[in-house]
């Protein structure tokens, strides 16, 4: 077995999510164990004469080099989310209050439960969230005017993102 072979046998157990793989061909021995944070992969190669000595892997350096890019924009998005939440500090947010896909219509030949302007009051629908095949209806918990949708149309939400920004004045 050949280095090109391995490689690629480390990358598809890599993909694979396999937390180990032994493999025996002929007079090779190989062992392949993933680390619980999948950066680290650790390859051992030892022929049946035993004569080879144990082979580790190359770490794979973009995996290692991709945090650091990440965090630096991550400080720059944090930045740009304050100064916009300063400006949002005065309005109200509706969030989800499940995790599911999130519509604004009731059907898709049917107009949209509420637009960016629209007064609302408590209770009315806001939007539907659909959940293992149930739609839930939002319902609104302050009065007011619709400032921002904050999701897309059929967008998939977690629990407890932020749909809309209401003006309660």
């Amino acid at each position: 077995m050949d280095l090109k072979e391995i490689q690629n046998l480390i990358k598809f157990v890599a993909k694979s999510g396999a937390s180990e793989v032994k493999l025996e061909t002929g007079d090779v021995k190989i062992t392949i164990r993933t680390g619980s944070d999948e950066k680290e992969t650790i390859v051992q190669q030892v022929p049946m004469g035993g004569q080879m000595p144990q082979m580790p892997a190359q770490q794979q350096p973009q995996q290692q080099q991709a945090p650091a890019p990440a965090q630096e924009n991550t400080a720059e998005n944090t930045n740009e989310q304050k100064s916009a939440g300063e400006d949002d500090s005065k309005y109200i947010t509706v969030k989800s209050p499940i995790i599911g896909t999130f519509y604004r219509k009731p059907s898709p030949d049917k107009p949209t439960f509420v637009e960016v302007g629209d007064s609302i009051k408590e209770g009315d629908v806001l939007c539907v969230i659909e959940a293992m095949k149930l739609f839930n209806e939002i319902e609104s918990e302050v009065s007011g005017k619709i400032v921002k949708v904050l999701v897309d149309d059929a967008s998939p939400v977690e629990f407890d993102q932020p749909l809309f920004l209401v003006d309660p004045s």
